[in-house]
């Protein structure tokens, strides 16, 4: 890929949708659901340029589907670890990963990726 490809956006959803007390315990795929609703509408505050949202679902979570905007993968198993083979894939291409797990910040850094909190794409 290209300096010219869009941002690429990670979002790690279980991280993003457990960083507010909200009830989303009670039902993790509806959660999950809002949370991707909102990045297809909202996108990422701060980003104005072309980028290409991908919201990583693990657990309960897994079978969001895909809308216009925001694609949805479903780790089969961690998370953490499908969102770091994401960057391993985006072949240098701009990167940006929204998480507040300190371990995952790390790896994808390492990588290249910059990081950002769950409030940059909370309300």
């Amino acid at each position: 890929m290209t300096e010219d490809a869009p941002l690429l956006v990670i979002v790690d959803g279980a991280n993003v949708v457990g960083s507010v007390p909200d009830g989303w315990w009670r039902d993790r795929r509806g959660a999950a659901e809002r949370l991707r609703d909102r990045l297809a509408v909202d996108g990422v505050p701060g980003h104005a340029g072309p980028v290409e949202i991908v919201l990583v679902v693990e657990g309960a979570a897994r079978g969001v589907e895909t809308v216009p905007g925001v694609r949805v993968e479903s780790a089969a198993g961690s998370g953490d670890d499908h969102m770091v083979e994401l960057m391993e894939r985006a072949g240098g291409r701009p990167c940006l990963v929204v998480t507040a797990d300190r371990e995952l910040r790390r790896r994808v850094t390492e990588l290249g990726a910059e990081v950002a909190g769950p409030r940059t794409v909370r309300p």
